[in-house]
């Protein structure tokens, strides 16, 4: 019996290193994930279309989201994406805690009945392909599809019309 048990510690102790080395590839490949999509969503616009389910008779609308920066939060796998966000007659910037769930490489940001001040309730759930996204909206009870492409911004963007605004004295 104490044979038994003495090699198997010296088994577990033999695998230790490389359970080790198979957790610091996985940080390794997380921190590559992470540092990736930080850059990716840095200062960009994503410039698409949405459909609204239903209505296929119509033609996509236009659609534009700002994207300033994004930075990894230490809960879980929640994000703050600071966005501007143009919708109907709504123009505002809002940082916005966001899950992003990965497959492989690829980020998926989703949102799951999240209020937006002064906007309503949405549920999205948006891959970002390199220079791509696309996904699926819901609205309270309009929803639909949503896609298209993510553009660098340049350093002179235009203010949000619904944030205040400090007049020169």
């Amino acid at each position: 019996m104490l044979r038994r048990a003495c090699l198997s510690l010296v088994v577990a102790l033999l695998l230790s290193p490389s359970l080790f080395a198979q957790d610091d590839k996985a940080s390794d490949v997380q921190a590559k994930r992470y540092a990736l999509f930080e850059k990716r969503l840095d200062n960009v616009a994503l410039v698409g279309s949405f459909t609204i389910s239903g209505k296929e008779d119509q033609a996509p609308k236009p659609e534009r989201y700002e994207i300033k920066n994004v930075r990894k939060l230490e809960e879980g796998d929640i994000w703050l994406i600071n966005a501007r966000i143009k919708y109907g007659d709504k123009d505002v910037q809002l940082p916005l805690p966001l899950e992003v769930k990965w497959a492989g490489m690829t980020p998926v940001i989703s949102l799951d009945k999240t209020t937006i001040p002064g906007m309503g309730t949405f549920s999205a759930h948006v891959v970002i392909d390199e220079d791509k996204y696309a996904g699926t909206w819901t609205h309270g009870e309009v929803g639909g599809a949503l896609f298209g492409r993510i553009e660098k911004l340049g350093d002179e963007v235009e203010a949000p019309k619904d944030q205040a605004q400090s007049s020169p004295e």
